[in-house]
């Protein structure tokens, strides 16, 4: 049990550095199942919140303290527990790193496809409590579609609290029953504590992915080529933006050789194996140039591809350098892409803040990152204002205020915004059924 004031500090927040952050009680760095059921049993009769948290990397402030909450720590809950290659599945604990995840299985001729920009320190725990997506879910899905089973630390209808119970299946079909697992996947840990994953796996890819970049003048001439991609009926495996300020950033701070050179540059990834993937990623980069790219081109150079990829996952951490970052999260129906952009270029101008933008443009996935300086109260309120207009802006083309990271407590009035009350009241009503003592993180999601 953690009760170091500096300690608990360190474990009371995500990388949502706008949300609020509550003073925990204590924190417990979990072992086992048994110690997060004993856990959650005494904090149920002692009337203490329940707040999960893996490695934190969170943007919404879904995993922060609330006030005289019990944080439980999962990262030491880090053991992949089970690879079945006759079966393509594999049961792991929370705290298992993402990456960590797809080296371990690739050492059987598997592959875990799922790979939030935080891959390299996020834990499944944490992708499954968000329902995160990543760069190759244009293609391949989110973490829900390849979440099987669960084992979770529940109370209510289920029994006591501290209840150990198990959700799903292993088989590739099943359909007994209500799909609770996939109603735990993306809960933010308001319905229970997850202590183990079952997930389906896929076969390793056969040869190496194939790059396609294209440079644009615009945001906005970015977005018509996302646009063009979906009308040309193209499924890369990611379609990735990012602008001029991100690629600066990034290279201001690693120093991997880029050069911007362009407003805004997409990422395509072809892994269509030998000959069609070659026709493929012609065929991309055609579009981009019919799209108005500046240059587009079929990347040969294996490292350049690897920069470039890994600018697109250092962007954020890259902004964050520069001081306080509120990022938006926001999902649009693909055709609405280029109106998406450019109402986020108005908004920046009409509020007077900066505003870089990165997204898994393929899928309508937008994050524009609004940029403060620090200790600036003015241009916090501005920000604020900007991140508000972008969620009406999203809402009002048909989409959502959150595409990967989650309500946590940022989205919450934009989320009431979306949904029509009678959802909102269905949404109140399994919180409760399921948590009647809203033990487990309360305040957060809905």
């Amino acid at each position: 049990m953690v009760v170091d004031a500096e300690v608990l500090a360190g474990l009371s927040q995500d990388d949502a550095e706008w949300a609020p952050v509550g003073k925990p009680l204590a924190a417990l760095r979990a072992q086992s199942t048994d110690e997060v059921s004993r856990a959650v049993a005494v904090c149920a009769e002692l009337n203490v919140p329940v707040v999960s948290r893996g490695a934190g990397t969170g943007l919404s402030g879904g995993a922060n303290a609330i006030d005289g909450c019990l944080v439980v720590d999962l990262s030491q809950m880090n053991q992949v527990l089970e690879i079945d290659v006759d079966n393509m599945i594999c049961v792991v604990q929370p705290g298992v790193v993402n990456d960590d995840l797809k080296a371990a299985v690739a050492e059987h001729g598997l592959w875990y496809p799922p790979d939030p920009a935080s891959s390299p320190w996020s834990t499944i725990g944490g992708n499954v409590s968000t329902n995160a997506g990543g760069l190759c879910c244009l293609k391949y899905g989110v973490t829900r579609d390849y979440v099987l089973g669960l084992e979770v630390v529940v109370g209510g209808p289920a029994g006591e609290y501290g209840t150990v119970t198990r959700l799903g299946r292993r088989t590739t079909k099943g359909v007994a029953g209500y799909d609770l697992t996939g109603l735990f996947v993306g809960s933010e840990g308001t319905f229970g504590v997850v202590t183990e994953v079952t997930l389906r796996l896929r076969p390793a890819r056969r040869e190496a992915p194939r790059t396609v970049v294209g440079a644009f003048p615009s945001l906005v001439a970015a977005g018509d080529a996302v646009a063009a991609v979906t009308r040309a009926g193209l499924l890369p495996t990611a379609l990735e933006l990012l602008d001029r300020a991100c690629l600066q950033a990034v290279e201001d701070w690693k120093h991997l050789g880029l050069e911007a050179d362009a407003e805004a540059l997409l990422l395509a990834q072809i892994d269509t194996p030998g000959e069609s993937g070659q026709v493929e990623a012609a065929a991309m980069a055609e579009v981009f140039e019919k799209a108005g790219a500046l240059w587009a081109a079929v990347s040969t150079d294996e490292q350049e591809a690897e920069a470039l990829f890994a600018a697109r996952r250092l962007a954020y951490p890259a902004l964050e350098r520069l001081g306080p970052v509120l990022t938006e999260d926001v999902c649009v129906p693909r055709s609405k892409v280029p109106a998406m952009l450019a109402a986020v270029v108005e908004i920046a101008q009409r509020h007077g803040v900066s505003i870089a933008t990165i997204a898994h443009a393929g899928d309508g996935n937008l994050h524009p990152l609004i940029l403060v300086p620090a200790g600036d109260d003015a241009a916090r309120v501005a920000a604020q204002g900007a991140f508000e207009e972008i969620l009406d802006a999203a809402i009002g083309m048909g989409g959502t205020v959150s595409g990967e990271h989650g309500i946590g407590l940022l989205k919450r009035e934009g989320l009431r915004k979306e949904l029509p009350p009678p959802v909102q009241a269905m949404q109140a009503a399994l919180k409760q059924t399921l948590d009647p003592l809203n033990l487990f993180n309360p305040g957060k999601a809905v």
